[in-house]
């Protein structure tokens, strides 16, 4: 992404503005609508695009491929919009075995992801979260949330959990919402991996309407 905004800003500066389009597609695109010589070394940053985006391709592929054969647990946790390869692979080596964790709950605070506690009389005040365990485990997790609270999100529980906090308002309230969605993504990894029951994204949704009727 760093070597498409600096295209897109070298074109900007020279008023050429650019087609929005994915960075896969990027390269053949721009050369389409405006060439590949709008200013000096466009030609090169382009190759240099293409090659990293056909790099990156094949490590998702063999990431892929190593994950359906010497891990499958990873698809159960791959149910989840969001939740991709990467993401559910670095769950799976961080936790190691979903067993030794007594409650799904626990996963979370064991990934840093619960914030920090220190009452003092009546006093509860929100601190930051504890950031132990595994930092990039946390980091995915915290991407996978993002996307789920994102435009292309799909309506689930942990979408609408995570809107609500967003709607509260307040002082960094999307980040405090991600990774709240990410705690709670954690949580359901934990439990899908051990029971290896299939995903439903409203399950607690569908909980509730049967309580109220």
């Amino acid at each position: 992404m760093t070597l498409v905004n600096q295209v897109r800003g070298l074109a900007k500066a020279l008023g050429v503005p650019l087609p929005k389009c994915s960075s896969t597609v990027f390269p053949a695109r721009i050369r389409e609508t405006a060439g590949d010589d709008v200013f000096p070394g466009m030609a090169t940053l382009l190759e240099a695009i293409g090659q990293l985006t056909a790099n990156i391709h094949e490590l998702d592929r063999r990431i892929a491929r190593l994950c359906r054969e010497d891990y499958p647990e990873v698809a159960f946790l791959r149910q989840v919009t969001g939740v991709g390869p990467i993401t559910a692979w670095s769950f799976v080596l961080t936790l190691e075995d979903p067993r030794r964790f007594a409650s799904s709950r626990t996963a979370g605070a064991y990934l840093g992801l619960c914030p920090r506690l220190h009452s003092s009389g009546d006093r509860q005040p929100q601190l930051r979260i504890t950031r132990c365990g595994d930092a990039s485990a946390r980091r995915y997790l915290i991407q996978a949330a993002h996307y789920i609270l994102g435009p292309f999100g799909p309506d689930c529980d942990l979408r609408r959990f995570g809107l609500r906090i967003c709607e509260r308002g307040g002082k960094s309230a999307k980040k405090r919402a991600a990774v709240a969605v990410a705690r709670k993504l954690a949580v359901l990894l934990h439990h899908l991996w051990l029971t290896g029951e299939v995903y439903d994204p409203l399950t607690a949704t569908k909980r509730a309407e049967h309580r109220v009727a």
